[in-house]
């Protein structure tokens, strides 16, 4: 019998479900089964405590229940109201004070970012570029929207930043489209925790100033889990390396106010240009607003109103920076924990700095995956190996998690 199929195709390959929330579904399946002690879910990306539950800043939830229904019931203007739009750069920024022009656009958490900067600046049928160990939505993001997703490889054979392949890729791919989107994120990538140096950077620069000047180029920086890389100033130190590209590169900061809230579910983010003249930071904002208007129109008020209340009262921004400092530490803890673990017994991992996930190569996710989720222990298959989450399992687990995912791989 043919399946009957009602919507257009468009090219695009639709999964029955997205993997990572059907993985989760199973582990709360089988939690609802046989209980939490029997299963490890490592695939969730929000930080939950050491008994599962979910982590929310004490802060954050007394901020939220302070609103007025005027600051989460109204709309809020399709660009996000004025005082978020300037605390989110400040929340982005930190210390750093740009030269150049900055706007900044409110998008429903980080993934609004994403869409509306692949949306902007390139054409239909483009290629979008990124790293081949890649946070699986960048590719639903560009097939949904009619783009393509293509990767150069992540690591070279020292286990660094391969500058050669990045370089490659870039240059390849502008040599076949006039725009070219470029999706780096770290620190604390997603899926491997690593997080580009200083000097990645200058080489990502010195590559991003041999496209030619006819050609126009979007570097997208997704900072999703900047404030849980470590040291909050220390992970901004980049930012400065960015004012040395050419006026046809556009830095565009792709910020997470969801994450750094732990709030997930109030979908806040935003999509910020660093940009060399006053007319492209205006045409940003004027992109952004129509994006934003043709799909999602305007985003959730209350989680704009609460970043908008933090930065306007110095002692409230300082117990949430101390609050989140705390939880961040646990999180740093539960990943070194894996990484000491993994390096103990042989189980060799792609580079690791911080953030929410590990990563592990092998030949065969899909397979090291499903002989682990029949003893209880739930990861994310990816393309080139599998995903754990430290964010959401105790120190404890992660150190037991080693030695299963090594038996898994090698039986």
């Amino acid at each position: 019998m043919i399946e009957y199929v009602m919507a257009a195709k468009n090219g695009r390959t639709i999964p029955k479900e997205d993997k990572i929330f059907g993985i989760s579904n199973r582990a709360n399946a089988m939690i609802d089964e046989k209980g939490k002690d029997a299963v490890i879910n490592a695939t969730i990306g929000a930080l939950l405590d050491d008994n599962g539950d979910l982590m929310v800043l004490s802060s954050i939830d007394e901020t939220f229940r302070k609103l007025t229904p005027s600051e989460y019931a109204a709309y809020a203007p399709i660009a996000g109201i004025p005082a978020f739009r300037k605390a989110v750069v400040k929340a982005a920024l930190g210390k750093y004070e740009p030269k150049g022009y900055v706007e900044a656009v409110a998008t429903p958490g980080g993934t609004g970012s994403i869409r509306n900067t692949m949306s902007v600046y390139t054409e239909p049928g483009d290629t979008v570029l990124t790293s081949d160990w890649f946070w699986a939505p960048y590719r639903t993001i560009a097939s949904e929207i009619g783009r393509k997703l293509d990767t150069f490889v992540f690591f070279n054979d020292e286990r660094k930043f391969n500058i050669a392949s990045f370089e490659e890729k870039v240059l390849e791919l502008l040599e076949k489209q006039e725009h070219l989107v470029i999706i780096l994120n770290t620190p604390a990538h997603n899926p491997t925790g690593y997080s580009l140096t200083i000097e990645d950077w200058e080489g990502v620069v010195a590559v991003l100033n041999k496209v030619p000047a006819d050609k126009k180029v979007a570097l997208l920086i997704d900072v999703a889990y900047i404030d849980f890389a470590g040291d909050e100033d220390e992970y901004r130190k980049f930012l400065p390396v960015l004012e040395r590209l050419p006026n046809h590169v556009l830095p565009i900061i792709g910020y997470s106010a969801s994450k750094t809230l732990t709030a997930y579910g109030m979908r806040c983010g935003a999509m910020i240009c660093l940009a060399p003249t006053k007319e492209i930071a205006s045409e940003f904002k004027s992109m952004g607003e129509f994006a934003s208007r043709g799909s999602w129109s305007n985003c959730s008020k209350a989680g704009q109103s609460v970043m908008a209340r933090i930065y306007a009262d110095e002692e409230l921004q300082a117990r949430v920076t101390k609050e989140r400092a705390e939880i961040r530490d646990m999180l740093l803890r539960r990943g070194k924990a894996f990484e000491e673990e993994a390096k103990k017994i042989g189980l060799v991992t792609v580079p690791f700095d911080a953030g929410f996930f590990v990563s592990i190569p092998c030949d065969d996710p899909d397979a090291v995956a499903a002989k682990l989720e029949e003893k209880g222990i739930f990861i994310v298959p990816l393309a080139k190996g599998v995903r754990v989450s430290v964010a959401s399992v105790s120190e404890e687990k992660c150190k037991l998690l080693p030695a299963e995912i090594k038996k898994a791989i090698e039986d």
